[in-house]
């Protein structure tokens, strides 16, 4: 079986240390670049399954290489390096097909667990999610409601992401918390969190007063309904 290869394009050069032992002590196969042209040219000619992908580079930006990588066949998943509160490269990355985003600085077993999320995603199967009328187009980063598109901000879009990736299963608190965090800026407390699940739940929910898609285990977190 191939090993899976990512390209990490990335201008710190500390940051890509890091990574190449992260990715290479997890048996992953990487290849790296601080440049907007060599990353177009490296994915013109090298088939890779993910590529995490700086917004700022030396040379050129992080979004061409989005573009050139959904252009790519077959087009690797694509994880956004950006700064904690830059929320318009966020969304703006998702909206160009990017699987997910992840602010700096990050912890390794986060990204780990996102890039393995995201290669499950776009390893074959449909990048179309449903949570009983919801549906999440992954490949795109659009949620549709009874054929409806429905506005999301990219945290509540990765809170609804991480539910419909967990049908009928207990999501914790916790597990909520270490999905959202790099979103919010600082830790989560109860309240805070509570408050970001009835904006969700408000969006998606036919009656968010008796919500179904995203049912309260009390004690423990939450569980994705049909």
């Amino acid at each position: 079986m191939p090993m899976t290869r990512i390209l990490v394009v990335e201008d710190d050069a500390a940051i890509v240390d890091t990574l190449t032992s992260l990715l290479r002590s997890e048996g992953y196969e990487t290849e790296q670049t601080d440049r907007q042209d060599a990353a177009v040219a490296l994915l013109e000619s090298t088939r890779f399954d993910l590529a995490l992908v700086d917004v700022s580079l030396a040379q050129g930006n992080g979004f061409a290489v989005c573009a050139a990588a959904k252009a790519a066949t077959p087009s690797p998943a694509v994880i956004f390096l950006t700064a904690s509160d830059d929320e318009y490269s966020t969304v703006a990355g998702l909206e160009m097909g990017a699987e997910d985003y992840i602010a700096k600085p990050f912890r390794a077993r986060e990204l780990l667990s996102r890039i393995r999320g995201a290669l499950r995603r776009t390893s074959g199967a449909s990048p179309v999610l449903a949570l009983g009328d919801v549906e999440i187009d992954a490949s795109a980063a659009v949620v549709r409601k009874g054929g409806t598109e429905v506005a999301l901000s990219a945290l509540e879009y990765r809170l609804l992401l991480l539910f419909a990736q967990n049908p009928e299963k207990l999501v914790t608190r916790e597990a909520v918390r270490n999905a959202i965090w790099d979103s919010a800026g600082e830790y989560v407390s109860d309240n805070t969190l509570n408050v970001y699940i009835k904006r969700l739940r408000d969006k998606v929910e036919t009656d968010p007063s008796h919500p179904r898609l995203i049912q309260t285990v009390r004690g423990l977190g939450y569980k994705a309904g049909a």
